[in-house]
Parts: structure tokens; sequence; C-alpha cells
């Protein structure tokens, strides 16, 4: 039995405790979090003991730690967990900073230990049915990618100055999925962007409504959009074109119920956000990295992965601000 040790017990902190805990493989050992009474109601939930980061990171008979807690903690806990000899599943990003994820890569490096980052898109039922066909050679050639996502509403602005920026902390899950459905790396990238659902958005320096052009070295290119509003929820929808044909996936709806009328035809709205459209995502991941734990398997998406979007993220940040094509670092 896989003995975890989870730090954070916030929204995502719930959700992968959750999934632990029902696993017949892994269980939660001890739960952490800065907050007293959300560790002491998530831990009797899954049956798990409250204790300090320090002393779950030390704990013997922890043998892997999840991180959801802020992400300006993110490096120094996969490093810490790391010189520990655990295994580390912590949310993305591993840090803002290239660099530091770079020096926190090296640490892991030393160490062999076994990262996965939270790329959690990767796990989602469908877009991991598009790539798997794609490799088997469903389209031929991969040529072009197009990933749109939008949210049913703008984020707080004080959120908003403490993120990164749209390109960081929003378009940064679409970066990897761009890379993990094209399989090559990107050697330009350009961006635009600008503030049309909220205003306050653009005085704190930031946008809400943006659009990404990406090139791969060999021509392969990736167009991602993005926006912080849609009236109709939680908008995540991709499209692969290649050399024989083309593979999407579409939306997910509420229910699959229409109703037929003089009027026209209508159905239910699209999945309201990220909580209920990736509920199976969340789940596949975390039972991914179990059971390559399980089978003594490198966990994917890694911190490399990790270290790649953020890269995108940077180049795409750099391009909106100067209006000119960005090779990444």
């Amino acid at each position: 039995m896989i003995k975890f040790g989870v730090l954070g017990a916030g929204r995502i902190g719930k959700v992968h405790a959750r999934t632990i805990a029902g696993s017949k493989q892994a269980t939660v050992a001890y739960l952490a979090d800065a907050n007293a009474q959300a560790a002491a109601e998530l831990a009797a939930e899954v049956g798990a003991k409250v204790a300090s980061v320090e002393d779950i990171i030390k704990a013997r008979d922890v043998d892997a730690i999840l991180i959801a807690t802020p992400t300006p903690t993110h490096a120094d806990l996969i490093e810490a967990g790391s010189e520990a000899g655990k295994a580390v599943l912590c949310e993305k990003p591993v840090s803002m900073s290239v660099e530091r994820i770079k020096a926190c890569l090296k640490v892991v490096e030393q160490n062999s230990t076994n990262l996965m980052i939270g790329f959690n898109r990767r796990f989602d039922p469908n877009f991991a049915s598009i790539e798997q066909r794609i490799r088997k050679g469903d389209v031929g050639e991969v040529e072009m990618v197009t990933v749109i996502s939008r949210d049913p509403a703008p984020p707080p602005v004080d959120y908003v100055k403490s993120s990164g920026g749209l390109y960081r902390d929003m378009m940064i899950h679409d970066f990897d999925m761009a890379r993990f459905l094209v399989g090559e790396e990107f050697v330009l990238v350009q961006a635009l962007g600008a503030a049309l659902v909220d205003p306050a958005i653009g005085k704190a320096g930031d946008v809400d409504t943006a659009a990404v052009q990406m090139q791969t070295a060999s021509g392969k290119i990736a167009v991602i959009t993005n926006s912080r509003r849609a009236t109709y929820g939680y908008d995540q929808r991709v499209e692969v074109h290649g050399s024989k044909g083309m593979l999407s996936a579409r939306n997910i709806q509420n229910t699959t119920v229409e109703l037929a009328n003089a009027q026209g035809i209508m159905g239910d709205p699209v999945l309201h956000f990220f909580t209920e459209r990736y509920v199976d995502a969340y789940a596949n991941e975390v039972k991914a990295f179990i059971d390559g734990l399980a089978k003594g398997v490198s966990a994917r998406p890694n911190g490399f992965d990790g270290l790649q979007a953020q890269k995108l993220a940077d180049a795409a940040t750099m391009s909106w601000q100067t209006g000119k094509p960005v090779k990444p670092a």
C-alpha cells in the first residue's frame, strides 16, 4: 500500500485526497493545511492524520507527497520531498520562474525522484483518446492543432495581480496540451491579447482575451485561444488536422437531452467549470501516478514538461508585451 502525505486541503487538495482514499493501492496517511479546520475536516473524511508539512515530508511511513499548496511554495516543497526520498505529484506550475524550475529539476535529477506535474488535461478521456489516435496514425502527419479554452467568468482582480498573467496561469494548460498533441517542441511564439471582458484586468496589467500562434521547427502549427468569459459555460475544445483527416473533441453538456420545436433545436449548457468538466481527468491523473509508482515507472507529465510549458508561457507574455514573435528560451 502506497502511503501519501497530502499538502493542501483546498479545492484541488480535496479532489486528490478523495481519489487516493478510494484507491485499492494507496492511502492518505497524513494531511496538512495552513487552515487547521480545513485540514481536520478533510483528514477525518479520508481517514488521515493531521500533521505539519515538515513532519509529513520527514515521515518514514510516507512514500509520496501530493502538493496542492499555493504556487510560490511548489519548488521548495518538491526539493524537500526529493531530498527526503519521496515520490512527488505537484500541481502546476513548478514555479513562475524558468530559472527556479531548472534549479529545482537539478535536485530532482540528483535524487532520481519520480516527479509528476499536474497537467490534468492530458488525462481527460477525450483528449487522451485524441493523442492515442494521433500516435496510431489516424490523421496521418499532424499539420495543425487548435485549442480553445474559455472560462465562464473572469477571476477577481486581486487574483489576477498575483497570478502571473493569463498566459502563465490559464493558457499554460493549453501550451502543455499543444506539446502533448503535436509531439514536437515549438520554436516560435506570437501572441495577441486584450482586456475586453473586465477593464480592471487591463488596469492590473493583464489580458482576459488572448490568441497565440506557435510553430515547430518542422513547420507544424498550433493555435490557442483563451477568454475569461463564456456565457454558455466552460468551453473546452480541441481539433487536430493532419494529412489524412481531422480529430476533434467537443464540449460536454450537462445532459444530451434536446428539445426540438418550431423555434429550433435546443440543448443543455456545457458543464460549468473545471471541477465538473475535468473530474475524470483529475481522478485518472492520480491513478496514473499511483500505478506508475506501483510498477516503478517514471511519471509523465514530468518536470521537463513543466519547464517547457513555462518557457512557452513566458514567450507568449513577452510577445504580447512587445508585439513581436519570440523564440522560447
